[in-house]
């Protein structure tokens, strides 16, 4: 294996105009190796080939509505943690929604086919589980600290998934931090207090980048929602027209 330092000097020693015989004569460098250098100055990382993002040239993952669910649960509640020698990728699903959890760790086997999935029993909640040093490659927001004390925003790859996918993403965001609940309130009517109940969707997350995500996609999808906060600050999105709701449920449905 030779580092990059030695494989620039090549390089340059064949940018001069000298064959690549020669250099290989020079550096006792074999001319496949040179020719593979001047496509990819980089070492593959390991298992690369089963990566598609570490592909040349990288390409999105196979299955993009898979994805785009996975995505919205990891931005949600997901975490990608680095170990000795792999990464983890870690989504918390409440023991309340069984249908959750398995379709979450559907969702993980669609994206990595090839990879084992483990349910972590925690206090209230299934931790689904998975190991892969290329976590990191499909969710590049992965980084130290809380999310929501960072940067989150979309690479241009995965802005092309959202966009041609995105219900799905929305689904993994509610199925993560959102909910669909049954508000109520009264009215009077002919001096006669009445009460009435509407649906309503809620998603919950205190980092300005994933609920502008969320609502930029409720956006294009032509979905209404408000801004609700807590002590002043942004924390809330709210679904709550009639019109809306119903693409919601049509689309999304409460978690079971």
């Amino acid at each position: 294996m030779y580092d990059v330092t030695i494989r620039k000097q090549a390089l340059a020693l064949v940018a001069q105009g000298r064959s690549l015989n020669s250099v290989s004569k020079q550096t006792g460098i074999s001319r496949w190796a040179l020719r593979t250098w001047q496509g990819r100055l980089l070492p593959l990382r390991p298992g690369a080939a089963q990566c598609c993002r570490c592909a040349n040239p990288p390409v999105p993952p196979a299955d993009g509505p898979g994805y785009a669910y996975l995505l919205g649960l990891y931005l949600g509640d997901g975490c990608v943690s680095r170990l000795a020698r792999t990464y983890s990728l870690r989504i918390a699903c409440a023991d309340a929604w069984p249908g959750l959890i398995d379709e979450c760790a559907r969702a993980v086997k669609t994206v990595r086919p090839g990879n084992n999935v483990f349910r972590v029993q925690r206090q209230g909640c299934v931790a689904v589980t998975a190991y892969n040093p290329h976590w990191p490659c499909l969710f590049p927001q992965h980084g130290p600290g809380r999310k929501h004390e960072r940067c989150i925003e979309l690479e241009p790859w995965q802005q092309q998934i959202v966009e041609a996918h995105p219900w799905s993403l929305v689904r993994g965001l509610i199925h993560s931090d959102g909910c669909r609940i049954t508000n109520w309130t009264t009215r009077t009517t002919a001096g006669k207090r009445k009460r009435y109940e509407y649906p309503r969707y809620f998603f919950t997350n205190k980092s300005d980048g994933i609920r502008k995500i969320y609502t930029d996609t409720l956006d294009r999808l032509g979905v209404e929602w408000t801004v609700l906060t807590r002590r002043g600050d942004p924390l809330n999105i709210s679904v709550a027209r009639r019109a809306s709701v119903a693409l919601m449920d049509a689309h999304v449905g409460p978690k079971y």
